[in-house]
């Protein structure tokens, strides 16, 4: 998936529409906060994209969630991708309606594969109208894209987001033939806290033996809320900081519940990932959730659970958004790509 330069404003749009994290500072455990400046190790090709993080992600609370919101709603979309074909529908759930975006190309064919799509913002923040995954994914991978517009918190704390999202895999799964799509081709992806709805979902699934699940793919997610680990008791990072993300997590479980968080909101607190959908896991090292994200995959591998593993050094938070086209960032995007065209079984 090659990705042209963005203009500042779709860099924004992108990033602040799409990925993203959260946590709560009293959930922190043995892991003390480190003046060490992470922002040393970054890619030397990303350095000058810092100066277009928006100010807003600096501090994010409850006080300031609104004026952030508004701000980002301000922001224009990335726009539509050539090739793609997009429809917003409502599906009914036991929770009321939920908006989808569906992303078909427009070389429709039957026995597609599918990607049920869980956009980022630190579960309290995005939108699900969001080319830059979505539409790419559906154009290179001739695949339909089911994008999610879940719940927010703190309006909608947990599980509320995750109900929203699990409901519209099984509407994909139930309208597999409307949407020209193999039920048993169906991939759940995401990036930063959509990746770790994506996580907390598979593990729900697999515990209810609902339907199948033929990959997932998690882009830097937020897993854990601790942040326990050596980066994660770094403060300083680009684009999302501890403090922030301790905040995000405090809105997301509305509480702050510490190692009895549900494995469904947070997948670190899960006690047994056996029997999980084959996985790809990717990170930078600059990244709060480097360390987590680490740990994650290493506990899927011992667990029996295909896993691959990309740490990308140099690479801060979503920064292949920010410089698409530094060395750094096509290799992420290609190995991202690449990965899902292996798990959905889509031939070169």
């Amino acid at each position: 998936m090659k990705i042209k330069s963005l203009s500042h404003k779709t860099l924004v749009t992108v990033l602040l529409l799409a990925p993203l994290i959260g946590c709560s500072p009293q959930l922190a455990t043995s892991s003390a906060k480190s003046s060490s400046n992470i922002r040393a190790p970054i890619d030397s090709k990303l350095v000058a994209s810092l100066k277009n993080i928006p100010p807003q992600l600096s501090s994010i609370n409850r006080e300031t969630l609104a004026e952030t919101r508004a701000a980002l709603g301000e922001i224009p979309n990335f726009p539509d991708t050539p090739g793609v074909n997009i429809e917003k529908k409502q599906i009914k759930t036991a929770d009321g309606d939920v908006s989808i975006y569906i992303y078909q190309p427009e070389n429709d064919s039957a026995n597609k594969p599918a990607i049920l799509w869980i956009h980022g913002g630190g579960y309290i923040m995005g939108d699900a109208d969001s080319n830059y995954f979505a539409g790419e994914f559906s154009k290179q991978l001739n695949a339909t894209v089911v994008s999610v517009d879940y719940r927010l918190a703190p309006e909608h704390p947990f599980p509320a987001g995750l109900n929203d999202s699990y409901a519209a895999l099984l509407w994909m799964v139930k309208h597999a033939e409307d949407l020209g799509i193999s039920p048993s081709r169906i991939a759940v992806a995401g990036q930063s806290a959509g990746a770790g709805l994506a996580a907390g979902l598979v593990l729900y699934n697999r515990d209810l033996k609902g339907p199948e699940i033929a990959f997932q793919l998690l882009l830097y997610p937020m897993l854990d809320n601790l942040h326990d680990t050596p980066s994660g008791s770094i403060e300083d990072y680009p684009v999302w900081n501890r403090q922030t993300s301790f905040n995000a997590w405090e809105m997301y479980f509305n509480g702050t519940p510490g190692l009895n968080a549900s494995p469904y909101g947070a997948a670190a607190r899960a006690k047994d990932v056996s029997g999980l959908p084959k996985a790809f896991i990717t990170v930078g090292t600059a990244d709060l959730f480097r360390d987590e994200n680490i740990e994650y995959a290493q506990r899927l591998m011992a667990a029996g659970v295909p896993t691959q593993l990309s740490v990308f050094p140099g690479m801060f938070h979503a920064g292949q958004i920010f410089s698409p086209n530094a060395p750094i960032s096509q290799q992420m995007i290609l190995s991202f790509s690449s990965a899902l065209k292996d798990g959905l079984a889509i031939p070169d």
